[in-house]
């Protein structure tokens, strides 16, 4: 039983082409999304698909660097690579995309998409709180349901809108709640299959279909933890999981932290996985960074309450970004890792100067540290062994 439902999260973003594509014939609208700053809850209130876009693949990467700089970060050169080489069938399927200002990389690389298809760019205040920055976000809120609205030829009703608050709302506790349990020793995850729920889930076009197979997961999880506690036994193979002569619970306890990691992009995570250590947590935008926000029902508008919700992001955009490492102190807290693995991709700035902060952080709580800067080839792969292996010897 547990196998086939983490199964059926690896399989979703396969299944969902043919589904989307059958809904596309029947009308339906997609929206590409690049990053968590986007409001999903207008997009479902609209009646369209939202699906995640950001390329996490090495693949498409060369294709990208005919246009954009070769020392670019991966991420937006292989979102672009799909794009432009029109192998990604969910950009394919999208009737818009929306981009947001998050790096100047991404920004600029908006520009050239919108020669591709119809692009709408979020402009993001690198501030939070009260006052102009929040009234420039609420804004562009707005801004985005009216071109929501007249691209995909569909009014946005409140009523439908919270609606969609709550959907989103399920969703996000759901995916908590199975999160939280590798908080207990041994893990209910390990690192991939946990990266697998957290990110394949976006690609769905059946968010309450989601939220299903959540609940389910947790059941499923919970019981396999009650049976294995007495014995502590090894999980059995599934996708994600190989065999292994390590325990679970002799692993030391790694939380990763800093870039958004997916499948396809998970080398750091399969690395610590294969020299002996297992991945409890990821703070990552993939991960548990927005899994504390949730929509409030304390705003009588439902886009300043979209508004509260998604300006709270601790993404290194923002300036100051104290709310990440708040955030850590509590995962650290609740996760108890023997180390921190905190990955920054190459020419990603913002997160490699939020580094020094992370590392004084792991410091003060007297945990080791890894800050490791990279790519999506598997050029370095040898040299990350060595470093990951030292750092897991530290932590036994």
């Amino acid at each position: 039983m547990l196998t086939e439902l983490l199964e059926d999260f690896w399989a979703i973003r396969e299944k969902n082409v043919i589904k989307i594509k059958e809904l596309k014939e029947q009308g339906r609208k997609v929206v590409g999304i690049y990053c968590t700053f986007c409001p999903n809850e207008l997009v479902i209130a609209a009646g369209a698909i939202p699906v995640g876009l950001c390329g996490t693949r090495d693949e498409p990467i060369a294709a990208a660097e005919e246009t954009l700089p070769r020392n670019l970060c991966p991420l937006i050169k292989s979102s672009y690579g799909f794009a432009v080489t029109d192998t990604c069938p969910f950009f394919f399927f999208s009737d818009l995309i929306v981009g947001e200002t998050t790096c100047d990389g991404k920004k600029k690389m908006f520009e050239i998409m919108g020669e591709l298809k119809p692009v709408h760019v979020m402009q993001l205040p690198n501030l939070k709180g009260d006052g102009l920055y929040f009234q420039l976000w609420v804004d562009e809120i707005r801004r985005l349901r009216a071109r929501l609205e007249r691209e995909l030829c569909a009014g946005i009703s409140d009523e439908a809108l919270w609606e969609a608050i709550d959907l989103v709302n399920r969703e996000t506790r759901a995916v908590k709640e199975i999160c939280d349990l590798n908080r207990q020793d041994p893990p209910a995850l390990n690192g991939l299959e946990l990266l697998a729920v957290v990110w394949s889930k976006g690609f769905s076009a059946d968010r309450s279909g989601v939220v299903d197979m959540l609940v389910r997961l947790k059941e499923a999880l919970v019981e396999r933890q009650f049976q294995a506690a007495a014995g502590k036994s090894c999980c059995c193979p599934g996708p994600g999981r190989e065999a292994t002569s390590v325990p679970q619970w002799s692993r030391p306890r790694v939380l990763l932290t800093g870039c958004p990691v997916g499948l396809g992009s998970e080398k750091v995570v399969r690395l610590v996985e294969e020299k002996g250590g297992a991945v409890v947590a990821m703070e990552n935008c993939t991960g548990y960074k927005t899994l504390e926000l949730e929509t409030g029902r304390e705003h009588d508008d439902p886009i300043v309450a979209l508004a509260h919700k998604y300006i709270r992001i601790p993404c290194s955009c923002m300036s100051p970004n104290q709310y990440r490492l708040e955030l850590l102190e509590r995962m650290i807290a609740d996760f108890n890792p023997c180390a921190v693995v905190d990955l920054t991709w190459q020419a990603c700035h913002t997160y490699n100067i939020e580094a020094y902060a992370v590392e004084r952080l792991a410091a003060e709580k007297g945990l080791p540290y890894l800050h490791l800067e990279t790519d999506y080839s598997a050029s370095d792969r040898e040299a990350l062994k060595v470093r990951i292996e030292a750092l897991l010897e530290m932590a036994r």
